[in-house]
């Protein structure tokens, strides 16, 4: 049955499903993924949980596979301009026309209860990775673990980014609740790693894994990764000593993450008996980028993009503009409702001796009004990113652009070019 004749009708119906709504619970998807006989995909599956990271660690995993000659689907959230962003194919978003027959697919396979916005997209996800063929996907996970869509597939490992307060009022309002929900995504005799966590977080990983019986290791206690050396060298896995080990993205962080990513990598390419490229490791780390990370956009002035929204988040942005010895002139941040401003506020505030705006995020429900941000900040508040731009006209340095990733969106609108990374469609071709 033809549901959708364009993607413009596919858009149309994910915007009814309502971006934000959430409805926990796995028996939607499954029912969907049992009638596409996908609960067992064809190709190899790695589940990334956390809540920093999950992003950036997601693309060095995919980069990595994809550099040592595997098809690789990559799933990610959320997206900036088109849901096109979220469902990946080497790197490639996939072809409209293709994204319609898909979406008609899992309209038939979904129950009379439908699918939330989250679930629709991951059951489409799951279906066109099987369509193209692919070796690997990596399903990054959207809130959570325990009720993620991923856990209705077989998986072949659980990566676990670093966990921190974020989402408190859904997930929990201490790091052990929000650690006990994540570590829900664990599967029995499916193994697990890690990258190094607070101690609060470790523990909890640790006993919900022994009581799975999910065999846990820490990237630390895999592979010795030296950051300023740009080595990684084997412990408890097999593989080759590595070098010229230098992320392209920066910041102390985005060196955890790929640490974390070898240690993914290696293991599964033990598990599965393949060899460990280390030229092509080498090359997948300084290929991997993700939109909105520290990225730079140049000019007069140069902007500075960066999705930190938490605590954690925010301590991470700090330490790489220290470490880069950058020191932005003005800072244009917004965030969401459910973030601790009183918490995050100084943080923001000592990142520019120069001026502090705050632009409305608009037709967002979740967004916190820019009066309310800007009178906790000190700052200013103004209607919209296209006239915080235009306040930072003649500053003479670097702007950073900070807070929610949905403040990014606003500036990918105004300037898609430094969001466009000119990588070809994909097109699928069904087997």
């Amino acid at each position: 049955m033809s549901h959708f004749s364009c993607f413009q009708d596919l858009l149309q119906h994910l915007d009814s499903l309502g971006l934000f709504h959430m409805d926990f619970g796995l028996s939607r998807v499954e029912y969907a993924l049992d009638q596409l006989k996908l609960r067992s995909p064809s190709y190899g599956v790695i589940h990334v949980v956390g809540t920093n990271g999950k992003g950036s660690t997601s693309r060095n995993i995919a980069e990595l596979a994809k550099a040592h000659g595997f098809h690789v689907g990559l799933y990610s959230s959320p997206h900036f301009l088109s849901p096109r962003e979220r469902i990946l194919i080497d790197g490639a978003q996939i072809a409209e026309d293709d994204w319609v027959r898909l979406g008609n697919d899992v309209m038939d396979a979904a129950s009379k209860d439908g699918l939330t916005y989250f679930e629709f997209l991951t059951v489409l996800a799951i279906l066109a990775y099987a369509r193209a063929g692919v070796d690997l996907a990596i399903m990054e996970a959207g809130l959570g673990g325990k009720y993620d869509a991923a856990n209705a597939i077989r998986t072949d490992m659980t990566v676990y980014t670093s966990i921190g307060l974020d989402h408190t009022a859904i997930l929990g309002d201490s790091i052990q609740a929000i650690a006990t929900d994540k570590a829900g995504a664990m599967r029995p005799e499916i193994p697990v790693i890690s990258t190094s966590q607070c101690e609060e977080a470790e523990t909890v990983l640790r006993k919900h894994a022994r009581a799975t019986g999910a065999p846990f290791s820490l990237a630390s206690e895999l592979l010795d990764f030296d950051a300023a050396a740009g080595t990684a060298t084997p412990v408890h896995v097999t593989g080759p000593k590595l070098s010229q080990l230098f992320p392209t993205m920066q910041g102390p962080h985005q060196q955890q993450n790929s640490h974390l990513a070898l240690a993914v990598w290696l293991s599964y390419c033990e598990k599965h008996k393949y060899a460990v490229n280390p030229d092509a490791c080498a090359a997948a780390l300084a290929t991997a980028r993700v939109p909105g990370r520290f990225q730079h956009i140049p000019g007069e002035p140069e902007y500075i993009l960066d999705g930190a929204h938490n605590p954690q988040a925010l301590n991470a942005l700090a330490r790489t503009l220290e470490q880069t010895q950058i020191a932005p002139k003005a800072v244009i941040f917004a965030c969401l409702k459910d973030k601790d401003l009183a918490g995050i506020a100084p943080a923001v505030a000592s990142f520019t001796d120069g001026p502090l705006i705050i632009p409305e995020l608009p037709d967002n429900e979740r967004a916190r009004s820019a009066t309310e941000t800007a009178a906790a900040m000190g700052g200013k508040a103004v209607a919209s990113m296209k006239d915080a731009l235009e306040l930072t006209k003649g500053i003479r340095g670097p702007v950073l652009i900070c807070g929610s990733l949905y403040l990014l969106s606003e500036f990918f609108k105004l300037r898609p070019q430094a969001l466009n990374d000119g990588s070809p469609e994909f097109h699928i071709t069904d087997r």
